[in-house]
């Protein structure tokens, strides 16, 4: 195993010296930080502070670590996550934190097959539900952006108005889900749903069909409504950034519905057909000054990616592959500063 452990070297562009990290996916590591801290229960929290080259896991990457073995998160598995969960356990005994740096070359990693090549830098703190169950559980709950992270001194804080400063080992902002509103409520609709909740989109599915949109074919999770269409359109988007998929139960309703949608501001829209229903759809939209080209680039039709789907459960898979590629390219990689790309040595 080759490693050196202390506070890691980070070099960033115009001296922003802050991890900035949008939370993408549901962490149940910030559920159980709340519930250790209402349990009053000590716990290691081990996070993946810094990455160079290939890893298992990247930056961001958490793991809760339990005197009696158990684990919550990940940090890659393996050995990497064995020699992290050896060192929370002496934390928690000795409570004191740490920095590590573990390079996974062949000595490391041979016998688990974890032979990346690369170096990952990272933190351990030893009971970090002594912050409290209320800073943890508003983390958890992802109703607006919260920034935390670690100080020099280890000790966890809330940042201020996404403050960077250098002397910050860890910064992390954790933002509300995207949204997806879903125009039908049919069986591609009912599998792309629980399919889209798993993968951290908050759902809102609209029908004409009250037999349909209801609680029968829908996760509870997701929003279901029902109603003439003139009134389902007429509903606000909410604020947060969206994105919308029109799998409506023909092409009249389909371009009804994308006469609205494309004039709210959805980053991405989506559309159940073929090219040459989008092509005649598009055709006349421009005809009828009712979308310019420009704004219809943000329709995708056919939706989903290429994947030689057949069942309803396949295309759903292929429509989601596409939103969760758009999502990346539209919402995460904007909302991280340019000058936010960073090394560590």
């Amino acid at each position: 195993m080759s490693e050196a452990v202390g506070r890691p070297i980070i070099n960033f562009e115009n001296r922003l010296a802050a991890i900035m990290l949008w939370q993408r996916m549901k962490n149940i590591v910030f559920q159980a930080l709340a519930e250790a801290a209402r349990n009053a229960e000590g716990v290691a929290l081990g996070i993946i502070s810094g990455a160079k080259g290939s890893s298992p896991q990247k930056v961001g990457a958490k793991a809760l670590f339990y005197a009696d073995g158990r684990i919550k998160g990940t940090l890659g598995g393996g050995c990497l996550e064995a020699e992290i969960q050896r060192r929370a356990v002496q934390s928690l005994r000795s409570g004191q934190a740490s920095a590590f740096e573990l390079l996974l070359d062949h000595d490391f990693g041979w016998d688990d097959g974890l032979i990346c090549g690369g170096k990952v830098f990272g933190l351990i703190l030893p009971n970090p539900q002594r912050i409290g169950e209320g800073f943890w559980a508003e983390i958890a709950e992802r109703k607006s952006s919260v920034s935390w992270g670690v100080k020099p001194d280890f000790a966890i804080a809330a940042v201020p108005d996404l403050q960077t400063d250098a002397d910050w080992l860890y910064q992390e902002t954790v933002a509300p889900p995207c949204v997806l509103w879903i125009a039908g409520a049919g069986h591609i609709a009912q599998a792309v749903a629980p399919l889209a909740l798993q993968l951290d989109f908050k759902v809102t599915v609209f029908d004409d069909r009250p037999a349909l949109a209801n609680r029968q074919f829908f996760p509870g999770e997701a929003s279901v409504h029902a109603d003439v269409w003139e009134k389902l359109l007429a509903l606000p988007l909410p604020d947060a950034p969206s994105f919308g998929l029109i799998v409506t139960r023909g092409h009249r309703h389909d371009a009804l519905v994308l006469k609205d949608w494309i004039g709210k501001p959805f980053l991405f829209l989506g559309m159940i057909g073929s090219s040459r229903k989008a092509r005649t759809i598009f055709e006349h939209f421009i005809e009828e000054n009712i979308a310019t080209a420009q704004e219809l680039k943000r329709v995708a039709c056919p939706v989903g990616i290429k994947i030689r789907s057949q069942s309803v459960q396949e295309i759903a898979v292929s429509i989601m592959a596409q939103f969760i590629d758009k999502r990346a390219e539209l919402v995460y990689e904007k909302k991280v500063s340019p000058t936010a790309k960073f090394e560590l040595v």
